[in-house]
């Protein structure tokens, strides 16, 4: 029986599989390595910045910069690298730091005698004392309502591309107001779409500003000090604390979560955004159907009211919901078992990442509604992976009580 079970080989599971190996765990990953960063089309940028968006491993000797040494690259502040070049470091830091990487996928996590049992796509079933489930956003896709149910060749998500190029000559219309919805949109009209709409329910567009040089004195510093989330002190907050955000009222963090770096535009991508003519915000699509001829006819509620328009597809650019219920992996009665916290359905995290099922700990997005926002983002695995690791090692050396429910009494948490 193994120590520890990593699903998941994006940029969460790779630095809890980094720090779990140089502690001496007997290891095993399973996933594809990067495999949602290599599916985005060509030609989109990181949004955060190079120094933003290291993975982790104890020493920190193999972050973004060191990769991009190798391939005689300097990273620098304020200048986007490409997404595909992340995806590349991701693969070299997996071979740098994980002993073996199983490309299969985890099909079922289950509770079992002394721990769990996971079963591979391909019928394998292996045992493991505890569980670290990182599969990153994916199985999280957030997709308008009057949408949901409509045939892949007519609705998509944004998550789901790769190249845009099979939209040459269509129209197409994206939903949503933050960077994936407009470079969706702006690498769309730069690839020959037809005809490219943005419709949102905000009001206005939001565009971050050109980030300010890195040393530009004590005193701006110190009014907006930078952050991997942006400049100000409670971005500050979210990137460095996210363990005191797990200690505000479960009101507030819900809040907070909800709100908090709402949807934006990168300052690189404005200028190319000017491209796409059709923009129509405060709008939100009430009903959608398959026409005759085999496109789609929307309803648009808007601020004149409801206007009819008919489009070829359409690709919903609207985010990620980390309910449990989207946990396909985790079997009936670990999702059942686990509490939850807020309106939507996350899992309630201890200060070690270990949810309320002892020896099931959880990275990424799941986590945000009790670590933050930076949870969202890359930035998130420097703070996650070393303590979970620690959280596992404590529930190792806790022996008897793997796998087994905590019920009644409000459950310990790890510290």
């Amino acid at each position: 029986m193994d120590d520890l079970v990593v699903v998941g080989a994006g940029p969460y599971g790779l630095s809890v599989a980094a720090h779990a190996a140089a502690r001496g765990l007997d290891l095993r990953v399973f996933g594809r390595s990067m495999e949602s960063w290599h599916a985005m089309p060509s030609g989109m940028f990181l949004k955060s910045e190079p120094w933003a968006s290291h993975l982790s491993d104890p020493e920190g000797a193999y972050g973004l910069d060191a990769y991009a040494a190798t391939r005689g690259v300097r990273t620098e502040h304020g200048v986007p690298l490409p997404v595909d070049f992340f995806a590349a470091y991701g693969d070299w830091f997996a071979r740098q730091t994980v002993p073996a990487l199983d490309g299969r996928l985890i099909g079922s996590v289950a509770p079992a005698p002394g721990g769990f049992e996971l079963r591979t796509e391909d019928g394998e079933t292996l045992r493991a004392r505890t569980v670290a489930l990182a599969v990153g956003v994916l199985p999280f896709l957030e997709i308008p309502g009057p949408l949901r149910g409509l045939p892949r060749r007519y609705v998509t998500h944004s998550g789901h591309h790769g190249e845009l190029d099979g939209f040459a000559g269509r129209d197409v219309t994206v939903v949503g107001a933050g960077q994936a919805a407009l470079e969706t949109a702006a690498l769309l009209t730069e690839r020959g779409a037809g005809t490219v709409r943005i419709v949102a329910r905000a009001g206005r567009l939001r565009w971050n500003t050109l980030p300010p040089a890195l040393d530009r004195g004590l005193w701006p510093s110190l009014r907006t000090p930078h952050t991997g989330l942006g400049c100000g002190w409670r971005n500050k907050l979210y990137a460095d604390a996210p363990g005191i955000f797990r200690r505000l009222p479960a009101a507030t963090r819900e809040r907070i979560f909800d709100s908090a770096l709402g949807p934006a535009g990168a300052w690189w991508l404005r200028e190319r955004f000017t491209a796409v003519g059709d923009v129509r915000l405060g709008a939100r699509i009430t009903t959608a159907r398959v026409t005759g001829d085999e496109r789609l006819r929307l309803d648009v509620a808007g601020p004149d009211g409801t206007t009819v328009l008919e489009t070829d597809h359409v690709i919903a650019a609207t985010g990620f919901t980390p309910s449990l219920d989207r946990a396909g992996v985790l079997s009936p009665v670990l999702r059942g078992a686990l509490r939850r916290v807020g309106a939507g359905g996350a899992p309630e995290v201890g200060g070690l990442f270990e949810s309320s099922w002892p020896g099931l700990f959880l990275a990424g997005l799941l986590t945000a509604p009790s670590y933050g926002p930076s949870m969202r983002f890359v930035l998130g695995a420097e703070y996650t992976a070393g303590r979970l690791v620690k959280g596992v090692r404590q529930r190792l050396r806790a022996g008897a009580a793997v796998g087994l429910p905590r019920t009644g009494r409000k459950a310990p948490v790890t510290a």
